[in-house]
């Protein structure tokens, strides 16, 4: 294998891992998502349980 070759499968494995652990903060996008998914998850319940 040529070094061009492996310098860039080594660029893009360092690509991947940065953007998958660049990010720790949630931002408010992310926020709003879990509070949408957790009041979703809250009215599945309270349908559940007046159907039962």
């Amino acid at each position: 294998m040529s070094i061009w070759k492996k310098l860039v499968i080594v660029a893009c494995a360092l690509l991947m891992l940065v953007s998958a652990f660049g990010c720790k903060e949630e931002g408010p996008a992310e926020k709003a998502g879990k509070s949408i998914d957790q009041a979703v998850d809250n009215m599945k319940d309270q349908a559940k349980k007046l159907l039962d």
